[in-house]
C-alpha cells in the first residue's frame, strides 16, 4: 500500500497528555500465509482473463497506526496496540521520558508506510511527528519518532520502546522544561503614576535544611504569626522535602505592619528570603478594588486552559485578577534534553514576553488621604469621590471595617434620604416648583403606615415648608405627603438620568442601584426617602452627585487603558454579585437627560443642605459644597440601627461616604466630607 498520513485529532487539545520513546523497535518478519486453495484457485482460473488475482493477506495498519498515534497523544496507552512485553511499563516510562513537557497540548500524527511482507510476517513501518505547544503557540516543538506495526496474524502491534516518545530516550534521556517568569505590568494611577509596581518583600518560612527539629520551628514561627491553625503549617513543613524551604507568610520588606517578624526570623530554623512582588504603595491601598497578586491556586491553573503553571504569579482578586492575562505576560520556556550520561541539549528557548500596564484613574494622594479618613470607622464604609467632568473614578476607599469588601463599589444599600435628590427631580418634573408649598406634619400615614420624620427632627422645620426647605431639611413627611404628584416609574426615571441604577462599564464590578419601577402604596412611600426596595452603592451615589454638579448624567470610569487599548467589556464588571438594573432588570430605554434648568434648581437645593439644613456641618468647608444627608433605617422592629450617608460636590469634586452602622448622616458621614474636603485639592 501506498504511504498515508493519519492525523490523531484525539482528546482536546488543551488535556494534558503523556507520550512514549525508546530504542528503534527490531524489525520483525515473517512469511506471509500460504494462498488459499479449492474455491479460490476456482476463481483465479476463471477470472485470468484480465481480472488481477486476489491472495489473502493482514488488513489495512491506518487503523492501529491513528490508534497508536492517538494513545501517545492522550497519554492514555490502554488503547494503543502494544504488544505484550512492555505494555505493563509502558505508561511509567512513557510519562518519565516527557517530564513536565507531559502536561504541554500535543498533536501527535502518524504517516504510514507500505507492507513489508518479506520476512515471516508483515511490518509496515510508521512515522509519527510531535507537536507540542509551548507558551500556548502552536507547533513551537516538533521531533519525530519511528514505529514499526508487525501483524501476528490476527492484529497489528508494536513492540513498546521508549523512543516511540522521543528519539533520545533510548539511553535513558528525559525531557525537561523550565520557565522564567515575565516581569508583570504595572498598575497606573491619574497621570500615570505608578501604583502597583514591583517592591521588595520578605518571605519567612522554615529552612529544613538548617534545623534538626523543623516541626518544632514551624509550630513556634505559627504561633508568633498568629496563624489560627499552626499545626496545619507544621503538618505541611513535615511534609516537605527534607531540604525544603517551606512558606510561612510574604511581608513587605520595611513595613511589616504588627507582625513581630524580628521574632519569628530569630527561631532556629526559621530564613528570611528577600524577593519582589507587586505591590501598592502600602498593604491596604485600594485592595479591595486593585485585588491581590500571589502564587496561582489550584482552581486558576485548572480554569487558564495550560496558561498558568502551579508556582506561577498571578491575580487572585480584584483588578488584578480581571485583568491578570495582559499584565501577567508571557513566561519564557526552556526545554531539553536530559540524556542518560548526564549531557544536557537545548531543544527549545523563548524570552519572556513582559505584561501590559493597566492605567486606572485612582488619585495616589487623594485615596490614601480617604482610607486615612476611614481608618478609625469600625464597621463597613466607604468613601468614593468621582470627577463630574470626565466620570474619572479618583477614590474608591473602603474602611478596615470592610473585612476586605469592596464596600465603595459592590456594597449594596438603601440610601436612604441622599435619594431625596432623585425624588425632588421627580417632582420638578411632576411640574412642582423648588418655592411651592408643602406640608411637614410630624407624621404621615401612607396605607395604614405611619411614617415620622428622623429622631430630632427640628420643631421649627414642622408646619408649612416648600419642596426647597423640605430637602435642606431632610422632612420625610413633605415628600411622602405628595408622593401622588409622581409614580415609581417617575421615581425609576428621575434616579436614571442621575446616573443611578443605569448599567456602566466602569473596568470592574460594581453594583450600580435598583429603583425598582413597579411600587405602590407604602414601598411607593418609602421609596420617596430612599428606603424600602431602593438600593445603590457608594459609587452610584457619588455619580448622583457628580451628574447634578455636572447638569448631565456621569458615567463613573475607572478603568480606561490597558496596555495601550480600552478595556474589554465584561458583563461581569456590571454586577459584582448584585443587581446593577433599574426596575425588573430588563434592558432599560436611554435615561431622558436633565437639563440645565433642573440641574441648577437641585444645585440650589443641595446648597441650602450645607446652609441651612441638615448639612451645616460643610459650612466652613472652604469652596462652595453643596450636600444631600442621607439616614437609612435597618434591622428588626424594636431593634433597628441607621445607615449614614452623605453625598457632596465641591467644583469639579463629587463625594459619598457611607457609613454601615452610623447615628446619622449629618452626625457620622458629614465630618468625614468635611475631612476629606479639607485636604483635597
Amino acid at each position: 500500500m501506498g504511504g498515508m498520513v493519519i492525523s490523531a485529532d484525539g482528546p482536546d487539545r488543551s488535556t494534558s497528555a503523556r507520550p512514549v520513546g525508546g530504542t528503534p523497535p527490531p524489525v520483525l518478519r515473517a512469511r506471509p500465509p500460504a494462498p488459499g486453495r479449492g474455491a479460490a484457485l476456482l476463481a483465479v482460473v476463471l477470472l485470468s482473463a484480465g481480472l488481477a488475482a486476489c491472495t489473502s493477506g493482514p488488513p489495512s495498519a491506518d487503523g492501529a497506526a491513528e490508534d497508536l498515534a492517538a494513545a501517545l497523544q492522550s497519554g492514555d496507552l490502554t488503547a494503543a496496540p502494544l504488544a505484550s512485553e512492555g505494555r505493563e511499563t509502558a505508561p511509567a516510562e512513557a510519562a518519565e521520558v516527557l517530564g513536565a513537557v507531559g502536561d504541554l497540548p500535543r498533536q501527535v500524527e502518524a504517516t504510514v508506510g507500505g507492507v513489508d511482507d518479506s520476512g515471516e510476517s508483515p511490518v509496515v513501518p510508521v512515522e509519527l511527528v510531535w507537536t507540542v505547544d509551548v507558551d500556548s503557540t502552536p507547533a513551537d516543538l516538533t521531533w519525530t519518532t519511528t514505529a514499526e506495526l508487525m501483524y501476528d496474524g490476527e492484529s497489528w502491534l508494536v513492540p513498546w520502546a521508549r523512543t516511540l516518545v522521543h528519539p533520545g530516550g533510548d539511553d535513558g534521556g528525559v525531557l525537561d522544561l523550565s520557565r522564567t517568569p515575565a516581569a508583570r505590568g504595572t498598575v497606573l494611577g491619574a497621570g500615570g503614576v505608578e501604583i502597583v509596581t514591583e517592591r521588595e518583600v520578605l518571605r519567612i518560612g522554615v529552612d529544613k535544611a538548617n534545623t534538626a527539629d523543623p516541626a518544632a520551628a514551624a509550630l513556634a514561627l505559627a504561633e508568633i504569626l498568629g496563624f489560627d491553625d499552626p499545626q496545619g503549617y507544621a503538618d505541611r513543613v513535615a511534609a516537605a522535602g527534607e531540604r525544603a524551604f517551606v512558606e510561612a507568610i510574604v511581608v513587605r520588606r520595611f513595613d511589616h505592619g504588627d507582625l513581630d517578624v524580628e521574632a519569628g526570623l530569630a527561631v532556629p530554623g526559621v530564613l528570611g528570603v528577600e524577593g519582589t512582588l507587586p505591590l501598592a504603595p502600602t498593604a491596604g491601598f485600594a485592595r479591595p478594588v486593585l485585588g491581590t497578586v500571589g502564587a496561582a491556586t489550584a482552581e486558576i491553573v485548572e480554569e487558564s486552559d495550560g496558561a498558568v503553571r502551579a508556582g506561577d504569579v498571578v491575580g487572585l482578586s480584584g483588578l488584578q485578577r480581571r485583568y491578570d492575562d495582559a499584565l501577567r505576560g508571557e513566561p519564557g520556556t526552556t526545554v531539553v534534553l536530559r540524556h542518560g550520561d548526564g549531557t544536557t541539549e537545548e531543544l527549545f528557548e523563548s524570552e519572556p514576553q513582559p505584561g501590559a500596564d493597566v492605567t486606572t484613574t485612582l488619585d495616589p494622594e487623594l485615596q490614601m488621604v480617604a482610607e486615612g479618613i476611614l481608618e478609625p470607622v469600625s464597621s463597613a464604609s466607604a468613601l468614593v469621590a468621582v470627577r463630574p467632568s470626565t466620570g474619572e473614578v479618583l477614590v474608591a476607599a473602603s474602611g478596615p471595617g470592610s473585612a476586605g469588601l469592596s464596600t465603595a463599589t459592590l456594597g449594596t444599600y438603601p440610601p436612604g434620604s441622599t435619594f431625596k435628590v432623585a425624588t425632588a427631580l421627580a417632582l420638578l418634573r411632576s411640574g412642582l416648583a423648588p418655592t411651592d408649598a408643602l406640608e411637614c406634619p410630624a407624621t404621615v400615614v401612607a396605607d395604614g403606615r405611619e411614617f415620622p420624620n428622623y429622631p430630632g427632627f427640628p420643631d421649627d422645620g414642622l408646619g408649612a415648608t416648600t419642596l426647597e426647605r423640605a430637602i435642606a431639611t431632610s422632612c420625610n413627611t413633605a415628600l411622602i405627603g405628595v408622593r401622588d404628584r409622581v409614580s415609581a416609574g417617575d421615581l425609576a426615571a428621575a434616579a436614571a438620568s442621575l446616573g443611578l441604577g443605569v448599567p456602566v462599564d466602569v473596568g470592574v464590578p460594581v453594583v450600580v442601584g435598583d429603583v425598582p419601577a413597579e411600587q405602590e402604596g407604602t414601598e411607593l412611600a418609602a421609596a420617596m426617602i430612599g428606603q424600602g426596595r431602593v438600593t445603590a452603592s457608594p459609587l452610584a451615589m457619588a455619580t448622583v452627585a457628580a451628574s447634578v454638579a455636572a447638569s448631565a448624567r456621569v458615567s463613573p470610569v475607572l478603568v480606561t487603558d490597558v496596555g495601550g487599548e480600552p478595556p474589554a467589556a465584561s458583563e461581569g464588571d456590571r454586577d459584582g454579585g448584585g443587581d446593577d438594573s433599574a426596575g425588573s432588570g430588563e434592558e432599560a430605554a436611554e435615561p431622558a437627560p436633565i437639563t440645565e434648568a433642573e440641574a441648577a434648581a437641585l444645585r440650589a437645593m443641595m446648597r441650602a443642605v450645607v446652609l441651612e439644613g441638615t448639612g451645616t456641618g460643610l459650612a466652613g468647608v472652604p469652596g462652595e459644597v453643596h450636600a444631600k444627608t442621607g439616614t437609612a433605617e435597618y434591622g428588626e422592629t424594636g431593634d433597628t440601627r441607621e445607615h449614614a450617608w452623605t453625598i457632596a460636590f465641591r467644583d469639579d469634586l463629587a463625594v459619598a461616604v457611607f457609613v454601615e452602622e452610623g447615628v446619622s448622616g449629618a452626625d457620622t458621614a458629614v465630618p468625614l466630607v468635611a475631612q476629606f474636603f479639607a485636604s483635597a485639592p
